[in-house]
């Protein structure tokens, strides 16, 4: 007669093993095309996302924000979230001012900042 017990132990570790990498895998609403790059890191911290479509429209958090007001929307997710990164995801045909205006807020804010990038296919 054939044990399951091993069987159900291995389907157990893939289980938690695909609960916990799933996890680490951050889905943004917002649907950006971001350039590629050639090496890069990821960032463990609390993140501040702030996703800039080509149109020219800003999202921090998720949530639509006026240029004008991408500043206030920024300084309250940081007082929210301290010691946070700032994750700036700017779609390739984005402009590149859109871009900068975001990472000097975060410069002034004192915070880290990355810019997301895709990996570049093998």
């Amino acid at each position: 007669m054939f044990s399951q017990s091993s069987l159900t132990d291995i389907i157990l570790l893939l289980l938690i093993f695909f609960l916990l990498t799933s996890s680490f895998v951050t889905n943004f609403g917002i649907r950006v095309n971001i350039p590629q790059a050639e090496a890069g890191t990821t960032t463990d911290a609390q993140q501040i996302s702030v996703a800039i479509t080509s149109e020219g429209n800003f999202f921090v958090d998720g949530d639509q924000i006026a240029r004008g007001s991408l500043s206030n929307a920024i300084r309250e997710a940081n007082r929210s979230k301290p010691n946070s990164t700032l994750v700036v995801r700017a779609d390739k045909d984005a402009k590149v001012d859109d871009a900068v205006l975001a990472m000097n807020i975060g410069r002034a804010l004192d915070l880290n900042i990355v810019m997301a990038t895709e990996s570049q296919p093998n």
